[in-house]
């Protein structure tokens, strides 16, 4: 993996990680080392099924194909290992955190395609003369 995707994929879980204690932090639960590990463990299995998936590493800023794939496998995947381990997943738990995981982890590829595309243009543009 480049340098980039390893920072892409960083990101993401960092992402994952702080949507985590945010959320453990609003409901009053410890944030101690193995409750958080307890909680982000299926989301951050999801995030490499996902990265798996689509290939992340191909075009890690990606929002159209590697974007939505990471994002939906990090929930879906994430869901199912919180079911099979007898953890809760409520609608409004699940609805939360598709809505939360979707605006971080779109809303940052999002933003990085908006700046390369406005590199670009300033860069491709003449500069005016005096």
């Amino acid at each position: 993996m480049t340098r980039s995707a390893w920072a892409a994929f960083g990101l993401d879980a960092a992402l994952v990680l702080a949507f985590v204690l945010i959320g453990r932090r609003s409901h009053t639960e410890a944030l101690a080392f193995l409750g958080v590990l307890g909680t982000a463990g299926p989301f951050l299995a999801g995030l490499v099924a996902g990265w798996l998936l689509a290939r992340g590493w191909r075009s890690p800023r990606d929002i159209r194909y590697s974007g939505l794939v990471i994002w939906v496998t990090t929930v879906a995947v994430g869901m199912l290992l919180r079911a099979v381990t007898g953890e809760g997943v409520p609608l409004g738990f699940v609805i939360v955190t598709a809505v939360v995981l979707g605006i971080l982890l779109l809303g940052w590829r999002a933003i990085a395609g908006i700046v390369v595309r406005v590199r670009r243009r300033s860069t491709a543009s003449p500069s005016p003369r005096p």
